[in-house]
């Protein structure tokens, strides 16, 4: 298996929605990462696919710009979602190593905390843990241990609060 990351050049649109469409039962994640794509919290840099030996988008990891915080603490983390992996190499690995990609991109680019909202026993592989440890909570009605944060090298005990996402996840 020859799987290679990078970052998404924007003619990967296409094939990315793919991933996307198939990857999930219906449009709402491929037509996310549309709407985040003319969003302000768009960071080009942070939008990583994984591609097969002949260039195939075979996967994608997407990060975003989110608030935290009231008006006095607010500010910047990256939101992971969505994450996708094309049905034929699920369970191979790949939706790590894209995963992997995204937060060390991340890191490089001075990155302080990301959040996700998802599996804790898939996402704990990465270091990421419950939100609430690091005083940052998100909009959602789920259990506690689905809503986690990954504190990266740059993180200095902050933003603290709650995540204001974009507004392309309203309604998602």
């Amino acid at each position: 298996m020859r799987v290679t990351t990078r970052v998404e050049d924007p003619g990967d649109a296409p094939a990315t929605r793919r991933v996307h469409m198939a990857a999930f039962p219906g449009p709402d994640e491929a037509d996310l990462v549309d709407a985040l794509r003319r969003d302000p919290a768009w960071l080009p840099g942070l939008s990583i696919v994984a591609v097969d030996g002949a260039g195939l988008v075979i996967g994608h990891a997407l990060l975003t710009r989110l608030r935290v915080g009231d008006a006095a603490t607010t500010g910047d983390a990256l939101a992971l979602a969505p994450v996708a992996v094309a049905p034929e190499w699920q369970r191979r690995g790949v939706g790590e190593l894209v995963v992997r990609a995204a937060l060390t991109a991340a890191e490089e680019a001075g990155e302080k905390l990301v959040v996700v909202l998802g599996d804790p026993e898939y996402y704990g592989r990465f270091g990421f843990t419950p939100a609430g440890r690091h005083e940052v909570s998100g909009p959602f009605e789920v259990p506690e241990a689905y809503f986690q944060a990954l504190p990266l090298a740059a993180y200095d005990g902050g933003p603290r609060g709650l995540c204001r996402y974009p507004e392309p996840f309203v309604g998602v």
